[in-house]
């Protein structure tokens, strides 16, 4: 049975399809790298877990942040431009996809051993609770940035469904430090809105110019590690126009961060496409 439209409608918009590229193309990524040869694509498994965490992950996510956020949404103009806000009559609607997306992520659980579930209920415990109460992780400074690692999750899954091994630890240090600084990057525009909402924030505590000092040291930090893994690779240079955003930021107060931000999802999206690229020639010339 199909989805009625308007509910179709109302899960499109809630699971903010420029972003579905952060968790489906984590997870693309990942499983490239793991792989021992290009036919692994064919893999039903891998099929799979690329549909739940393009749609229903993201749906998952970002309707649990909608859910919760809804009080403190109020303030921020952005959820009129750039993202969708939540009305009260979109409740009901919005709990029942939540409980569908939910239902699909403990049915996949069944699909996988012991440590792909122990790596899908991290997913869902981050996804969770880095909104929801008691814990709500993203107004607590630090574990706001640190609990974005359900971003790098997905990756290490599909790592480990391609390969039976979970991934070198400086790839979790690398997918680490750049999950930080674009969750402290993203949330510098929204200094004064999460403020009048009580909420404190990394960015909030450290104000605008030292947050994008911290950007710029994690992005070097990704930098450094992606250069030394791809053993000097030419094409490894291109990470560094990560911390060149907030030098540049940094360096030009009158440069809106607000414009700078929303293309940084094609900057991930171009360099996270390379690096798929790279890694299934490499099987390939096996």
């Amino acid at each position: 049975m199909s989805m009625p439209p308007r509910l179709l409608s109302l899960a499109w918009r809630v699971s903010r399809f420029r972003f579905w590229i952060y968790t489906g193309g984590t997870y693309v990524v990942g499983y490239a790298l793991g792989m021992d040869s290009w036919t692994a694509f064919f893999d039903p498994g891998y099929v799979l877990f690329l549909l739940y965490f393009f749609f229903p992950a993201n749906l998952f996510i970002y309707g649990v942040n909608d859910w919760w956020d809804q009080d403190t949404d109020r303030f921020n103009p952005k959820k009129d431009v750039k993202e969708y806000r939540i009305r009260d009559a979109d409740g009901r609607n919005l709990l029942l996809l939540l409980a569908l997306a939910g239902a699909v992520s403990v049915a996949l659980l069944f699909a996988l051993d012991t440590v792909g579930r122990a790596l899908l209920l991290a997913f869902l415990f981050l996804s969770y609770f880095y909104s929801a109460p008691p814990l709500r992780f993203k107004e607590v400074p630090v574990l706001d940035f640190s609990s974005n690692m359900l971003y790098v999750v997905p990756g290490i899954l599909g790592y480990y469904i391609a390969s039976g091994a979970l991934p070198p630890l400086a790839l979790v240090i690398a997918g680490y430090l750049h999950i930080s600084a674009m969750h402290l990057f993203s949330a510098i525009p929204d200094i004064g809105w999460d403020a009048a909402a009580g909420m404190t924030t990394t960015a909030v505590v450290l104000g605008r110019r030292r947050s994008l000092l911290l950007c710029l040291a994690f992005w070097s930090g990704l930098a450094v590690l992606v250069i030394w893994l791809s053993n000097l690779h030419p094409a490894s240079l291109l990470v560094l126009v990560y911390p060149a955003v907030p030098l540049a930021l940094l360096l030009r107060e009158g440069l809106s961060i607000d414009r700078v931000y929303w293309y940084l999802p094609f900057v991930n999206t171009g360099l996270g496409g390379l690096a798929f690229l790279l890694a299934t020639l490499r099987t390939a010339a096996w």
